[in-house]
């Protein structure tokens, strides 16, 4: 079986928490299959906080063999020995460097992908940047072609624009931005799944700005439209964003709105925890649970882990 690397993510965060009761969910079979990039001593100092115990063992590799009920950390130093309150300097640092592990073990063919757990977004250093577009970075894309894909079963989002402030979303709007995304996204259904899916694409405005002359609608998303039907791919829009989740949502695959919130929102208010953040487009699968670091729920016993056993089942699913 194909090694599954885990990200731990941000120690400030309820990640320990989810690593810790996701493991005695896993089957015994996947568990020898996963490596986490985290500080050893961190990790066990928290469990040990939490009061947690799971037997946990330092390797400098993915080639090393231990046995399959131990958690197997890769360790990426870390000198802090407050186990919640690591501050943001050295947050940052420890987290780019895991990432950058992650990236490098990714290339390796017998990786089946990444899991990475939640982040905050602030301690990626350049403002305005997320975990998707780092590592799309870091695989030289260089034509915003990656796409953040919210999975589910029943029905995925995906946002043109990911982790911008509202009134940056209009200027970022562009034609060839829409194209790309939607393009790669009807490429990745058409690898996994083998059939065409049925894209929704959203307008920006409140009732599509009545497709006004000079609205983002004419001068953009229609324009991409009428291309995106040129290259054969089956999209729909631009359709209002204040009713699609009312019921219409059924009748497609993918709906693509034109911000972060426009459409993953309401996907959560559907499907709540039941759902994998993918990026599309990579040289290799990375995926990430869907939600945040919780930071108020540190300690409390409450974390919600079925986003992260979906990762795994996503890996092992969808991995190479």
């Amino acid at each position: 079986m194909k090694k599954i690397i885990i990200v731990s993510g941000d120690p400030n965060s309820i990640n320990s928490e989810i690593i810790f009761k996701s493991w005695k969910k896993i089957n015994k079979s996947i568990k020898k299959s996963i490596y986490v990039i985290s500080n050893f001593n961190l990790l066990k100092s928290q469990f040990k906080k939490l009061r947690y115990k799971i037997q946990i063992v330092k390797v400098k590799s993915i080639n090393e063999k231990e046995d399959k009920s131990d958690l197997k950390i890769i360790d990426v130093k870390l000198n802090y020995k407050n186990s919640f309150k690591v501050p943001n300097k050295l947050s940052s640092d420890f987290i780019i460097k895991s990432l950058n592990i992650a990236h490098k073990l990714s290339k390796n063919k017998n990786i089946s992908g990444i899991i990475n757990c939640s982040i905050n977004k602030n301690l990626l250093k350049k403002s305005k940047i997320g975990v998707t577009e780092f590592f799309a970075s870091k695989c030289g894309l260089k034509d915003s072609s990656e796409a953040m894909l919210i999975w589910n079963k029943n029905l995925s989002v995906s946002p043109i624009t990911t982790h911008l402030d509202i009134k940056d979303v209009s200027r970022n709007l562009k034609k060839q931005l829409i194209i790309n995304k939607v393009n790669t996204i009807n490429f990745w259904f058409r690898k996994k799944f083998k059939r065409k899916p049925r894209i929704a694409l959203l307008g920006l405005n409140p009732h599509n700005a009545e497709f006004r002359k000079n609205s983002e609608e004419n001068k953009i998303i229609i324009p991409a439209i009428n291309e995106l039907k040129k290259l054969k791919i089956y999209v729909k829009g631009p359709l209002v964003a204040d009713t699609i989740f009312i019921k219409d949502y059924k009748n497609f695959d993918v709906i693509v709105g034109m911000y972060h919130d426009q459409v993953i929102a309401p996907f959560k208010s559907i499907f709540k925890f039941d759902a994998v953040n993918i990026t599309l487009g990579l040289k290799y699968l990375r995926v990430s649970p869907d939600h945040g670091t919780a930071i108020d729920l540190i300690g409390k016993n409450k974390a919600n882990i079925q986003s992260f056993l979906q990762c795994i089942k996503v890996i092992n699913k969808f991995g190479p």
